[in-house]
Formats: C-alpha cells, sequence, structure tokens
C-alpha cells in the first residue's frame, strides 16, 4: 500500500509526506472495523485516483454493519440486566432449579426470547 523507498546511506528510509497520511487513513479504517485487503481495494492506485463511489459504498457497508452489531450488542445488553436483576432478587428458599426457570420467565415478560439460531443468524432446523 506504501510504496517501497530506498534506504539512505545511514540505512533509514525517508519516505514522502504522502505516506503519513496514507498511514493515518489506514490506521483510520483499521479501527473502524476494515481488513487489510479491503483498505488495499479502497486506496488510489495513484496519486489522485480516489474511487469515491466505491469509497463511499464501502463507508456506507460499514455504517450498516456496525448498526447491526450495536442492535445485536443493545438486545445482549438487555438479557443481561434483566438476567442480573433476576438473579438478584431470588427470593428467600427457592431452588437453583426453579430459579432457572424464574429467571428465563422474566427475560421472556421482558420480550426477550431466546434465539435458538446459529451465530450467523441462520436457523438449526
Amino acid at each position: 500500500m506504501i510504496r517501497v523507498v530506498e534506504r539512505q546511506a545511514n540505512g533509514y528510509r525517508e519516505y514522502p509526506p504522502e505516506a503519513e497520511i496514507l498511514l493515518g487513513l489506514i490506521s483510520i479504517a483499521q479501527q473502524a472495523g476494515f481488513t487489510l485487503e479491503q483498505i488495499r481495494q479502497l486506496l488510489p492506485v495513484g496519486p489522485g485516483a480516489w474511487d469515491h463511489r466505491a469509497l463511499l459504498d464501502a463507508l456506507k457497508q460499514k455504517v450498516e454493519e456496525i448498526d447491526g452489531i450495536r442492535k445485536r450488542l443493545d438486545h445482549t445488553r438487555a438479557q443481561l440486566v434483566v438476567a442480573i436483576a433476576s438473579i438478584e432478587d431470588r427470593p428467600d428458599g427457592i431452588e437453583c432449579v426453579d430459579n432457572k426457570k424464574r429467571v428465563l420467565d422474566r427475560l421472556r415478560e421482558a420480550g426477550i426470547t431466546p434465539d435458538l439460531g446459529k451465530p450467523d443468524g441462520s436457523t438449526t432446523g
């Protein structure tokens, strides 16, 4: 992604100023969840050769992916909060087996139903 430059007499490489900009863009893209291969496909081949349409499409797609992840995390958080409250509010004298059912019932009352699908979202059947 960054053009290799020859070593100088002192052993150091001196990169053009654009290399720092490119490294910054690569770092930010990785933080946003892009793989190096995805970044490589989006970077311009030469100076000023950005494919703005492809870049915008990729950025919008990444926002959609993040929204999906956020939605799943919000759902998981809600499940955990209800489960914690249900466990902490365990009535005295209730057996563990009965409390498991009680916790599951409270999750269902909160509108949280078990997702019996695979992690990729497909069903088991």
